[in-house]
């Protein structure tokens, strides 16, 4: 019986590809930079008067991220996107960053494989 069922899975995955070869690119998203702030998922939007946790920006977005088990996330002044790296961004609290990484849409997750300090210009 095992062996039937794994000729009609077979069968069901070449049909599906339409005799086209798989190509594992399809599902990779593509790596893109992101600009923005590092604050933390309860001051969001990264005003942080609300929530008073500290005398600064960066000292409240420490501090909701090691009190409050909040998750370091880059807003970008239009919308906020949570960190897969949750230790990197702690020394760029409430700074203005470039974060390098594929965007998860479904998750607003980006998936971090750099994250540095923003030049201006």
């Amino acid at each position: 019986m095992k062996p039937v069922l794994l000729s009609v899975f077979l069968a069901v995955a070449l049909s599906a590809t339409q005799g086209k070869p798989f190509d594992s690119r399809a599902l990779a998203q593509d790596k893109q930079t992101f600009t923005g702030v590092v604050t933390d998922e309860m001051c969001p939007l990264g005003t942080h008067a609300h929530m008073k946790m500290g005398p600064t920006d960066a000292e409240c977005t420490k501090a909701c991220v090691m009190s409050h088990d909040s998750k370091y996330m880059l807003f970008d002044g239009k919308s906020a996107y949570f960190l897969s790296d949750q230790n990197t961004p702690e020394k760029f609290a409430a700074q203005k960053v470039r974060v390098t990484g594929t965007l998860d849409a479904k998750t607003m997750t980006i998936r971090v494989e750099s994250i540095a300090a923003a030049t201006t210009k």
